[in-house]
């Protein structure tokens, strides 16, 4: 008989997941076989499955050391992942807030180029906050992406209950979420801009269309202000909804296209911004998120609002064009 515990990272997890995360080889139906013969018991109980894992459960499998062997993965080379200093805001036993910074992708593109969920794994091994064996049933992940070249607040979950949580409350939009950016022009007045969003896959870019249409998803961007100064303006943008390119699409559509923006940017008042201040991704960042009240794994966060200082480069160019956050 082999007994396992479930450690934090595989707490809320269904036990039939687990299980079958544990010994991949295994077809779905040996599990419940298993399960209904009480040759695999939670805490010395008969489960069908469904059971919700917590930490500390004892999983016992009745069964020689032989089939589990077979079931599981045969033990391949340990994957390295890339360690590299991480802007880390906030951190428990549950969540960690980044404050990622443009140019690092926020999940991989499949060409090989680490991301900052790999560096995320590279940053809880290093510190031993996770372990080889532990990735086997549960990998930690991101929960909100942020464009390449979009800085700012990202939230990963280091067990399931947490990434579990972090994407209910993004889903039922209960996270407020709020931007800052440099447009261009003066923007005078705050405002509420929808829209309905269509992407290109091909060309990887968006465009806004004032009435609803097939493919196209309802998008709200809310933006107010903040200062304004040698023709450009610091806005702070609530992302109501959140959708590739939302906010640099919106913003272009209404006549202030984010600086240093190319794809959807003023290509002239972008190369002044790179010579003068050698500005060379969109000047957009992800700047607060306020929580709601919250228990379980996100209590640590309950009721918080987290930010997340703006780049060097930004805040170079506020300095420079006087510009101020009020």
């Amino acid at each position: 008989m082999r007994e396992i515990l479930v450690g934090a990272e595989g707490a809320g997890q269904r036990l039939d997941k687990y299980l079958q995360k544990y010994m991949a080889k295994a077809p779905g139906s040996f599990f419940y076989k298993m399960l209904r013969k009480k040759n695999i018991t939670c805490n010395k109980k008969k489960c069908d499955g469904s059971e919700r894992l917590a930490e500390g459960d004892r999983i016992q499998l009745f069964l020689s050391e032989e089939t589990i062997e077979n079931f599981r993965r045969q033990p391949a080379a340990r994957k390295q992942f890339p360690v590299t200093k991480l802007d880390i805001l906030y951190e428990d036993a549950q969540v960690l807030l980044i404050n990622k910074p443009a140019g690092m992708l926020s999940q991989g593109a499949g060409e090989g180029e680490p991301s900052l969920v790999e560096y995320l794994l590279g940053y809880l091994l290093a510190s031993g906050k996770i372990t080889q064996e532990a990735l086997r049933s549960f990998r930690p992940s991101i929960c909100n992406r942020l464009d390449r070249n979009t800085s700012g607040l990202v939230t990963a979950g280091k067990t399931q209950a947490a990434l579990r949580e972090l994407s209910l409350v993004f889903r039922e939009r209960t996270v407020k979420k709020y931007y800052l950016c440099l447009v261009k022009g003066k923007a005078a007045q705050a405002g509420r801009l929808e829209g309905w969003l269509v992407k290109n896959e091909e060309t990887n870019q968006v465009r806004v269309y004032q009435q609803p249409r097939e493919g196209a998803a309802k998008i709200c961007t809310a933006y107010a202000p903040l200062s304004y100064g040698n023709g450009t303006t610091l806005l702070k943008v609530e992302l109501i909804t959140g959708k590739t390119h939302q906010i640099r699409a919106h913003m272009a559509d209404l006549g202030h296209p984010v600086i240093g923006d190319g794809k959807y940017g003023d290509e002239r008042i972008n190369r002044r911004y790179r010579e003068q201040y050698g500005v060379s991704s969109q000047l957009l960042h992800g700047w607060q998120m306020e929580f709601p009240k919250a228990f379980g794994a996100l209590s640590g966060l309950s009721g918080k609002r987290a930010e997340a200082p703006l780049p060097e480069v930004f805040q170079r160019v506020l300095e420079g064009e006087g510009i101020h956050i009020n």
